[in-house]
């Protein structure tokens, strides 16, 4: 999250289908650009230097992304929820050739973006338009079990919408992971992290291997921000945990083992029946 942006009237910008606004402003206080939605800050995008992530999450999907495969080496990734587009902007800069699919509910927001912040010239980056949920379940047969990487980064504002934090979900992810995929989700919550705690669970349920990176006062449920929750059917190799805390953005954690054992504890998986969104932040987390 990000509180370095500036709006402008003469931004683009664009309706949405549930009557927000999404617009487009230079950053205030770096380099590049930043996509806001109902006043959210949802992406930053850097033109010229597509791999400065500036938000801390990406920057931790960044890392965890970093270790897939050989340095380099292209992947074949599927996203959930478009943005301004900077993970598969940031693959293909750093793992050319990569084969990248992207759902998105909002085609004026993919419209916005196109327009504003043109794509790489090149670049396989396939744009699906739909629900997240009910385009993956379409994707082509070929494509099953052979996603390198699965990024779950839905919002609807400022909150994940129910029916993408649910088991059944979870299980429709699975079935598009190649045997050592990764799923990467964002997760928003706030003191207590109730929220995180069920998603843990529910993930787990599913893909039981599981780590999840945050700054550290988030990650003891200190303060509202972003935590990444990472997944596969596989160990997670235990040498990318100093990497990933090397990489920072700093203070950085990493809770795996034990410490994943403690957040899912007591807490239900999540159910279609039951699922709810996310969390909504308070307005004074984005300066408004």
């Amino acid at each position: 999250m990000s509180r370095q942006r500036r709006d402008s009237a003469d931004a683009p910008t664009t309706r949405l289908s549930d009557g927000t606004y999404a617009q487009i402003v230079e950053s205030t206080f770096t380099t590049g650009y930043e996509l806001i939605v109902d006043g959210t800050p949802q992406s930053h995008v850097d033109l010229d230097d597509p791999t400065h992530l500036h938000f801390e999450y990406v920057a931790r999907m960044g890392a965890v992304i970093d270790q897939l495969r050989m340095p380099g080496q292209p992947l074949t990734a599927i996203h959930l929820g478009a943005g301004a587009m900077t993970v598969p902007r940031y693959i293909e800069a750093t793992r050319p050739g990569s084969r990248q699919q992207v759902v998105e509910l909002e085609s004026a927001l993919v419209d916005l973006v196109r327009g504003a912040l043109p794509l790489p010239k090149g670049a396989s980056i396939r744009v699906r338009h739909g629900d997240a949920r009910a385009v993956l379940q379409a994707m082509p047969a070929g494509l099953k079990g052979t996603a390198d990487l699965l990024v779950s980064d839905v919002f609807a504002g400022a909150q994940t919408p129910a029916h993408v934090t649910s088991v059944e979900f979870y299980r429709e992810v699975s079935t598009m992971l190649a045997p050592e995929g990764v799923l990467l989700v964002n997760l928003a919550d706030g003191p207590g992290l109730a929220y995180a705690r069920r998603q843990v669970a529910t993930v787990r349920a599913v893909l039981p291997h599981v780590a999840v990176l945050a700054e550290a006062q988030v990650l003891k449920g200190r303060r509202f921000g972003n935590l990444v929750l990472v997944a596969s059917a596989q160990p997670l190799p235990l040498e990318w945990l100093p990497r990933l805390m090397a990489a920072g953005p700093h203070p950085a954690k990493v809770a795996t083992g034990r410490e994943i054992d403690e957040m899912a504890q007591g807490a239900l998986v999540v159910m279609d029946v039951a699922a709810v969104a996310s969390p909504k932040p308070d307005a004074g987390i984005f300066g408004r």
